[in-house]
């Protein structure tokens, strides 16, 4: 059997309008969406995972990451791609970590914040 360790799983976002949402996903992060569902739900190919878009009344009330996505050397890349589409990045203050061009850096690790229409909070890293 093995348990959960074996199973793939999938980032679950909320959001409050089905069709800004699948603008964002689709046009602006460029995902591929692969499959939509009654309701609204659509599902996005991410690599060798999945995330899983919507509808709740309930959308953007995470405070804290709600997906992660691991670009490694690409990540400088991928903001500038981001920047160009209209994104905005999150800045936050952390000890021994500077901030430049929507880059969060400590040593050699890279991170980056931004929101979704609906407040969820995406979450890029170099690692």
């Amino acid at each position: 059997m093995g348990g959960l360790k074996t199973k793939t799983s999938s980032a679950m976002l909320a959001t409050r309008d089905v069709d800004r949402a699948r603008e964002f996903y689709s046009q602006t992060l460029g995902l591929d969406l692969i499959e939509e569902g009654t309701g609204g739900v659509m599902v996005y190919r991410t690599g060798d995972t999945r995330i899983c878009v919507y509808g709740s009344e309930f959308a953007g009330t995470n405070k804290a990451n709600a997906v992660v996505f691991d670009c490694g050397d690409d990540i400088e890349a991928i903001v500038e791609d981001l920047r160009a589409k209209g994104v905005s990045f999150e800045q936050y203050d952390f000890d021994g970590v500077t901030f430049e061009n929507g880059i969060h850096k400590a040593g050699d690790f890279r991170m980056v914040w931004f929101k979704d229409p609906d407040g969820n909070i995406i979450h890029l890293n170099n690692g």
